[in-house]
């Protein structure tokens, strides 16, 4: 099946004993066994339920991968890869990062040992220079998050192979209509379900796909042990989400490249971070790798005011200022004092990502109005 068809239909059938054609939401904890140890499939919801099972298959279905494992948020997801680990053992991290990643990496799991390096992966020889035999894993994030850097997932992974440690990518801000990690060599995707394959800004829900027969079988046991799963409402939701992932993206990419360029054409603007730009440094890594360019964008004004920074989101009508990304509405967020405040000043900056750099979640909406709505805030 092609992507539009397995978006609606991969991984779920109608309900065998009402034929309802969506996954009915399986609200219950327990479930009654003929006799002890003999059930249909399904013991305790923490473990199994059968809503977040049609889920699972729909990821997996998704991201060419053979199983998929939900957790309650994104960051439980990165969790659950992160305690595959011990005291000792060596991360290489994409250095321009979702806050939060950051957050768990060097304030929760560098207190229980784990070794995390951060570098620049846009040019792959980084990655080499800062293996060890300690490493067990390369995490990447692309397109990445504020910046949009545009890392070689092929490359990476390919690096990973040889040196026989896992290649995890965060997929969050592509998802699995525009990029493929695990088609490329990586080994386990995670995404953000909050974000594009939700789609609709009403559920919280991470996600890991693989297709590792050994990497499934840790993983779930993690699920099942650490029990930070997602319960069957929210499961249905991002069922009811896929079914239009497709255009939607189609959408967010098409608005996107239109501001985009408007944005890079405005006087008052200093520099947009966009990869559909043809001055996007990695403008042709991602046409290869990407079906398109995504509904992400960054940018910054002249002048590198902050205040001036800040009133313009606080002029913006359509454009919400809030946390998260990838709802059909449109969104604003301010990554220094919002989604990367936890990363420290020196850091960010180092990176390159300023306190003035204003970053755009493109919805679906009219990209007429979205571009009024910039240029009357802009001024």
């Amino acid at each position: 099946m092609k992507f539009g068809t397995k978006a609606i239909h991969a991984g779920v059938a109608p309900d065998p004993s009402t034929g309802a054609i969506m996954t009915p939401i399986y609200q219950t904890s327990t479930y009654v066994q003929e006799s002890p140890g003999k059930h249909k499939g399904y013991e305790y919801s923490r473990t199994h339920n059968p809503t977040r099972t049609a889920l699972q298959n729909a990821l997996a279905a998704l991201e060419n991968g053979t199983s998929g494992i939900c957790f309650a948020s994104g960051m439980a997801a990165t969790d659950a890869v992160l305690r595959l680990f011990r005291p000792g053992d060596e991360i290489i991290v994409t250095n321009d990062i979702y806050g939060g990643t950051y957050r768990i990496m060097k304030r929760i799991y560098e207190g229980y040992g784990l070794i995390f390096n951060f570098v620049d992966m846009s040019d792959p020889a980084n990655v080499i220079k800062a293996l060890t035999d300690k490493t067990k894993m390369v995490w990447v994030e692309t397109p990445t998050n504020p910046l949009l850097k545009i890392i070689d997932i092929e490359q990476i992974a390919g690096i990973c192979k040889a040196s026989g440690i896992i290649c995890a990518v965060d997929n969050t801000f592509a998802s699995p209509y525009l990029q493929n990690p695990l088609d490329m060599g990586a080994a386990i995707v995670m995404h953000s379900v909050t974000k594009y394959l939700g789609g609709h800004s009403d559920t919280v829900m991470g996600a890991l796909v693989t297709k590792d027969p050994e990497l499934v079988k840790q993983l779930a046991f993690i699920q099942n042990a650490a029990g930070a799963v997602p319960g069957p409402q929210d499961c249905f939701l991002v069922l009811r989400g896929l079914k239009t992932l497709h255009i939607r993206m189609q959408r967010h990419c098409e608005n996107a490249s239109t501001i985009a360029k408007w944005l890079a054409a405005h006087p008052r603007v200093a520099t947009v971070y966009y990869p559909g730009l043809l001055s996007h440094p990695g403008h042709d890594l991602a046409k290869r790798q990407m079906k398109d360019f995504g509904g992400m964008l960054s940018f910054e004004l002249k002048g590198d005011i902050y205040q001036e920074a800040v009133t313009t989101m606080e002029r913006l009508k359509i454009f919400s200022l809030g946390e998260s990304l990838g709802g059909v509405e449109s969104l604003c967020t301010h990554p220094a004092s919002m989604t990367h405040a936890s990363i420290p000043k020196p850091e960010r900056e180092k990176v390159g990502l300023k306190d003035t750099l204003i970053r755009l979640s493109v919805g679906i909406e009219d990209v007429e109005d979205l571009i009024g709505d910039l240029k009357q805030a802009i001024g």
